[in-house]
């Protein structure tokens, strides 16, 4: 009996990435092909498609940017040269990339048994390549090389406001600072599976790169948030950089919350609120990134945040080789590499610890 593509994901347990079929025993992809199967993986998300990517052959190395000051113009004196010039700023920023990989597998069987047919194949690639954009866009924001230092929790240790621990299987943070002595799980927060700490230590994104070096504005102390909030933000940034190509960064959460307060003020002062100040606060749009944690807001050109990839994208994949033979499966990986870095910090202000 043929079985649906529901039953054959959960029964193949797997998500897939690619975007080739491959034929004979192996298939890697060609350079044209790597460069399309990274925009596929940038269009599965929101945010993708509007930061800047940039492509580099070296695994390490360094990206120029060039600017210029402002009020450079200078009197004309007739027949006269001052000897003044307008000149230049360059500056560098480094990047290297870190190595990831993403296998998965399909039996021989599961080709042969669904509606789909050899199709299937090719199905499960396009998922695989829709949930490594998740995944990466995930690292881009959240990673946090830090998290390899992350260990159980243990009654001897104190632990300050803000410290990730380990504890039963799940990972949390320290919404204030803990003494040593017994878990109490009153003055945690939890973050997630306690397997996050692998994933999220793969590479520092940008939200901890902003913390560590943006215009931070703490809401921690404060109440919900509130018009005032993105004022502040933007109030955060020099002049130059309000020039209408910033962007407000949030989680669904958040912007629905935002839209809350608005409804809120709506009914308890009496007006009108119109779809376009929920959408563009301050006048500045907004962007959804189901990423983004729900505590923080970015305020930034988006083409401030850079991902940097290698050309040497490889997808593989064999039927050959005696697991293969022996358990009738076909088996693919994909290995890519990547690096996040920000242009100007001084472009960019984060909201943090917004309740």
């Amino acid at each position: 009996m043929a079985i649906s593509n529901a039953d054959i994901i959960r029964k193949a347990g797997t998500i897939t990435t690619g975007g080739f079929t491959p034929e004979g025993g192996y298939g890697i992809l060609k350079p044209e092909q790597a460069q399309k199967f990274i925009q596929q993986t940038f269009e599965a998300t929101p945010l993708g498609p509007l930061v800047r990517h940039v492509m580099r052959r070296a695994k390490t190395g360094e990206i120029d940017k060039i600017g210029i000051g402002s009020r450079l113009l200078r009197e004309k004196v007739e027949n006269t040269d001052d000897g003044y010039r307008a000149g230049v700023n360059t500056a560098a920023i480094k990047y290297a990339t870190t190595a990831v990989r993403l296998p998965w597998e399909i039996t021989e069987e599961t080709l042969r048994e669904n509606i789909e047919g050899q199709n299937l194949a090719k199905i499960i690639t396009d998922l695989m390549t829709t949930q490594l954009g998740v995944d990466l866009e995930d690292l881009y924001i959240n990673g946090d090389e830090d998290m390899a230092k992350v260990n159980e929790f243990s009654d001897g240790e104190t632990y300050e406001k803000g410290a990730y621990v380990k504890h039963e299987g799940k990972l949390y943070v320290f919404t204030e600072k803990h003494e040593h002595g017994a878990w109490s799980g009153s003055d945690v927060k939890e973050y997630g599976e306690a397997s996050d700490a692998d994933f999220l230590k793969i590479n520092s994104g940008w939200t901890k790169q902003l913390l560590d070096g943006a215009h931070v504005v703490d809401k921690s102390l404060s109440s919900n948030i509130t018009l005032d909030t993105f004022y502040e933000a933007l109030q955060s940034l020099p002049n130059k950089f309000n020039n209408g190509k910033l962007r407000w960064v949030m989680s669904p959460h958040r912007k629905q919350e935002w839209e809350r307060y608005l409804l809120n003020q709506a009914i308890n002062n009496g007006g009108i609120i119109t779809d376009s100040r929920i959408e563009n606060p301050l006048t500045i749009p907004a962007i959804t990134a189901p990423a983004m944690p729900d505590d923080k807001i970015v305020l930034t050109d988006p083409q401030n945040l850079i991902v940097v990839n290698t050309y040497d994208v490889i997808v593989r994949s064999t039927t050959e080789g005696k697991e293969a033979i022996m358990q009738d499966k076909r088996f693919y990986v994909a290995h890519l590499d990547f690096d996040t870095i920000i242009e100007e910090l001084d472009a960019a202000a984060i909201i943090n610890g917004l309740k």
